[in-house]
């Protein structure tokens, strides 16, 4: 567990841990010298449970019934990460419409390029389509790469939302779905490409080179997180994944959102680190 909240020893904390109670926030209030520390099991309910000490705690009874509990957990959720949950839903929409990338007549407008009057691929994009830049990362083909996507940004995502907020996480979204996508582009080979995978390897990038510079509890990915990401982009450089029927892999997209991840990284942490010592 970690401590979410700080209060005087003579402060009465009763009604705020009756509150948690009722919304099943697991949670813990223990007496340490002169004050009462107030545990979460993770940062995503501290943040919780600091919101509502600031807001200030509602009247509730003691017990609330086990439907309204639920019910309030899935508030509480689209309260803190409501960026990471929209793009989870574009992201299946599309995967639904299109049929898992099957479907081209919802695929041509969120394709990098347009498509010209005889049914190919433009060779460079409209800028007066501009959502073109971005709409690729939409595109999935297959429940597999759906679903590794989904998983990993469920992941990444939220850690950044909770971290530096959900306006933050849309910026960087942006920005690494802008530079992955271009990056496929001018440096993959030709042809129809998409997926989240190029925007979560800015993700992983971002938050392990932050994590270097400015250790905090949001970036602190597992050890072996890290590793598996670099030997899969390794393996897909290889061209070994490709050969083993896992289809085409973008992998320019790929680099080019781990080095636009981790140069933003670099800076946001570096920053958050000078403040800090200074």
């Amino acid at each position: 567990m970690i401590p979410a909240l700080k209060r005087p020893i003579e402060e009465d904390l009763s009604q705020l841990a009756r509150f948690l109670r009722s919304r099943g926030v697991v949670h813990r209030i223990a007496e340490e010298g002169t004050q009462q520390v107030v545990w979460a099991v993770d940062e995503a309910d501290a943040q919780i449970i600091r919101a509502l000490y600031q807001d200030g705690v509602p009247e509730v009874a003691e017990q609330a019934p086990a439907a309204r509990r639920g019910a309030t957990a899935w508030q509480r959720t689209l309260q803190h990460i409501p960026m990471t949950l929209g793009v989870l839903a574009i992201t299946a929409l599309v995967a639904v419409l299109s049929r898992l990338g099957s479907d081209a007549s919802v695929l041509i407008p969120l394709t990098f390029t347009p498509v010209t009057p005889e049914g190919y691929l433009a060779a460079y994009p409209d800028m007066t389509q501009w959502w073109r830049l971005i709409t690729p990362i939409f595109i999935h083909f297959g429940m597999l790469h759906l679903a590794f996507n989904a998983l990993w940004y469920w992941e990444l995502g939220r850690r950044i939302e909770i971290r530096s907020g959900s306006l933050f996480l849309l910026g960087v979204t942006l920005l690494f779905a802008l530079v992955s996508n271009t990056s496929q582009w001018l440096f993959g080979a030709p042809g129809l490409f998409g997926g989240l995978s190029g925007v979560l390897y800015g993700l992983l990038g971002y938050c392990w080179l932050y994590q270097w510079l400015c250790p905090n509890v949001h970036f602190d990915l597992p050890k072996g997180v890290v590793v598996l990401m670099l030997v899969w982009l390794v393996l897909c450089l290889s061209g070994l994944v490709s050969m083993l029927g896992f289809g085409a892999i973008a992998n320019a997209a790929h680099v080019g959102g781990l080095v636009i991840g981790g140069l933003a990284g670099l800076v946001a942490g570096g920053l958050q680190r000078q403040r800090q010592s200074g």
